[in-house]
């Protein structure tokens, strides 16, 4: 981390308050867990009592959703303390999520997620999430990029971000996904993006990272597979392009879906005009996906999520 990235994260994380001469520190609890009574009254008396001032609540289930009895939570909180609070305050509630048989997590606000990106020949979703994670607005450190092919290695490294080249053939794909995995572990890797990485990955693999693989395809699948997907939507005439991301598992293209967007096309859009159109979709789906797992914002329970956004 450079010295600007530094100050950056510093002042997302710390306030000072000059009066009174404390320090603040901003701290976000997600969880979820089996719906009973007094949830809300125990997370909230917790926060209470260890001094924090909640910033943000979202939480859903119960009542809001009868067909499922799952409770779902995040508080973004404040606390005096310093760079240590955080594991103080995750010691001392271990007995809370104990209590209600949580799945829980408790992070410094803003704190940047270990993030490898896949990609193959299309570059728009890389491109894209390279120059936001630039700029701040993903809370995310691109440790690597992995490719089956050369073409962006330039691009990576501009980014001064190692660039990794794991060719894969019918014969290799074994050896190539083993060597992707060791690198996940040594780099210590908490989410893996396939920005139009085009290799299908293994049921062994798609387990393995279950929960913290995000992948993008346009919304278009099932009706138009193959080749040239575009060209054949504008064959058929549609009046919408869209893009899912999703979570990967062993189901091609049918993971829990985390967001989607959708533009409007018309009769005056040509197959290459329904392309670009499709590269803005994939990019925002793709990147919103990404903001807000890192943010502990997407909860998944079943073959679906719940985003509190």
């Amino acid at each position: 981390m450079t010295s600007i990235d530094a100050v950056l994260t510093a002042a997302r994380t710390e306030t000072q308050l000059p009066p009174s001469g404390r320090t603040v520190v901003e701290h976000v609890l997600a969880l979820d867990c089996p719906e009973a009574p007094g949830i809300v009254h125990a997370v909230s008396g917790f926060l209470l009592d260890h001094g924090c001032d909640i910033i943000d609540n979202k939480q859903f289930g119960g009542r809001t959703d009868p067909a499922d009895s799952h409770f779902f939570m995040r508080i973004h909180f404040a606390s005096d303390g310093d760079a240590a609070t955080t594991e103080r305050l995750r010691e001392a509630f271990a007995s809370v999520a104990e209590d209600f048989g949580m799945r829980w997590q408790m992070d410094p606000h803003g704190a940047k997620r270990r993030v490898l990106i896949m990609v193959s020949k299309f570059e728009h979703c890389l491109n894209d999430l390279l120059f936001r994670a630039r700029t701040g607005e993903l809370p995310m450190e691109v440790v690597a990029v992995v490719s089956n092919h050369r073409d962006h290695q330039r691009l990576v490294e501009w980014h001064s971000i190692p660039f990794v080249h794991i060719p894969v053939t019918a014969g290799s794909k074994p050896a190539a996904e083993a060597a992707l995995l060791d690198l996940i572990g040594d780099l210590d890797v908490e989410l893996v993006v396939l920005a139009r990485y085009m290799q299908v990955l293994s049921d062994d693999l798609t387990r393995r990272l279950d929960g913290r693989a995000i992948n993008i395809h346009h919304s278009f699948l099932p009706s138009f597979k193959g080749a040239k997907p575009y060209h054949q939507a504008y064959a058929r005439g549609v009046k919408t392009v869209g893009a899912t991301a999703h979570y990967v598992n062993a189901e091609l293209d049918e993971g829990p879906i985390i967001a989607q967007q959708v533009v409007e096309v018309d009769h005056t859009f040509s197959p290459e005009d329904l392309v670009a159109a499709g590269r803005d979709t994939e990019c925002k789906a793709l990147s919103n996906a990404v903001r807000w797992h890192c943010e502990g914002r997407v909860f998944l329970q079943g073959n679906r999520t719940v985003v509190l956004r």
